[in-house]
This record gives structure tokens, C-alpha cells and sequence, in this order.
């Protein structure tokens, strides 16, 4: 019967992983150097995780996730609001550790679709949430048309953050303000 995981070495594990795709981006990991931080054998790491996009995943199933803390309040302006997102989104993926992390989760969805759907899933939720809930405030004043689906139009800025992160491009602000006019042209109701 295989011994039992230790959690102390588990944690050490995907602490590890956190830290060297932060450090060297994803690509750059390696079995030995994650045993080597960790404090732990190789052999235990293969008997714990088929892959090394596997322990990634846990590591970003457990831990947080780039782009999935944006908040940005509802005004009365969704104009504004929606640069306002796109300006926090910018912002995050500035930072080169969340560049790195959005790139790793990339890569995971590519070698794992099972682990990947369920990363995406936790990273959208936050974002299919703040524009679902946006768009049907939007809908009750008239600004925004009520054939308009808001799942789609998150998934649309879901992408653009990928990209950005896979380009390692933000939008700057006139990108912001020509992607905020041309999705009000496509949803505005007047």
C-alpha cells in the first residue's frame, strides 16, 4: 500500500512550483529543481502528480489565480466601468509574475484539458460574475439591449486578456477607449 502523502511536503511541492514559474516561467521548470526546493525526491513527485502541468494546476487550483482578484465597482457610467476594467486588467498583467502565471495556465489547458477546464472555469467565474451582473444593471436602464448575452461578452474579454498575456501587450488607453466604443456599438440600446 503506497504511503500517504505528507502535507508539509505537498505544500513544499507546490510552493516550489509557484515560485520557479514566477521566477523562469513555466517552460523553465524542472522535476529536479522542484524536488531540489522542495526538500523532496523526484521519485515522490512522479508518484504524486502524472506531469508537471498537473502539479501546476493544483499549485493555481489552491492558490491565486492572474486576473481573478480584478474588481472594479458598478457605477452609473458602464463606459467608464468597462475601461475601468480593462485599465485593472492592463494593470495586473503588467506585473511580470502575473504575465508569467497567465502564460503557465495557458500552457496547462494546452497538455491538460481536464485540468485546464477546471482552471478556466475558476478564473472566469470572476469575471463572467462582475460582467453579467454590469451588463444586467445596464439592461434595466436601457443603456445596454436585452438580446445581448453577457457570458459571450465575458468570454470576449477573457480572450483579450490571454492574448495580452500570451503578447505580453496590454491595452493601452486609447486601445481601451476604441475597445469600450466598439462594444457599446455592438450592445449599446440606443
Amino acid at each position: 500500500m503506497p504511503r500517504p502523502r505528507s502535507e508539509k511536503a505537498r505544500q513544499a511541492v507546490l510552493d516550489a512550483m509557484r515560485t520557479a514559474v514566477t521566477g523562469g516561467g513555466y517552460e523553465a521548470v524542472t522535476i529536479e529543481r522542484l524536488a531540489t526546493e522542495a526538500g523532496v525526491s523526484k521519485q515522490t513527485i512522479y508518484r504524486w502528480w502524472p506531469s508537471k502541468a498537473a502539479i501546476l494546476g493544483e499549485a493555481l487550483l489552491e492558490g491565486t489565480l492572474p486576473g481573478s482578484d480584478i474588481a472594479v465597482p458598478h457605477t452609473d457610467d458602464l463606459e467608464a466601468d468597462l475601461r475601468a476594467w480593462f485599465a485593472a486588467m492592463s494593470a495586473r498583467l503588467a506585473d511580470a509574475e502575473s504575465v508569467a502565471l497567465a502564460r503557465a495556465l495557458i500552457a496547462v489547458t494546452a497538455t491538460d484539458p481536464e485540468l485546464g477546464t477546471l482552471l478556466n472555469d475558476r478564473l472566469a467565474a470572476p469575471v463572467r460574475e462582475w460582467v453579467v451582473g454590469r451588463l444586467a444593471r445596464a439592461v434595466e436602464v436601457g443603456d445596454v439591449r436585452t438580446d445581448v448575452d453577457a457570458g459571450i461578452l465575458a468570454d470576449q474579454f477573457i480572450a483579450m486578456g490571454s492574448y495580452a498575456a500570451l503578447t505580453g501587450r496590454t491595452l493601452n488607453p486609447a486601445q481601451t477607449d476604441a475597445v469600450v466604443a466598439a462594444t457599446m456599438r455592438g450592445i449599446g440600446a440606443g
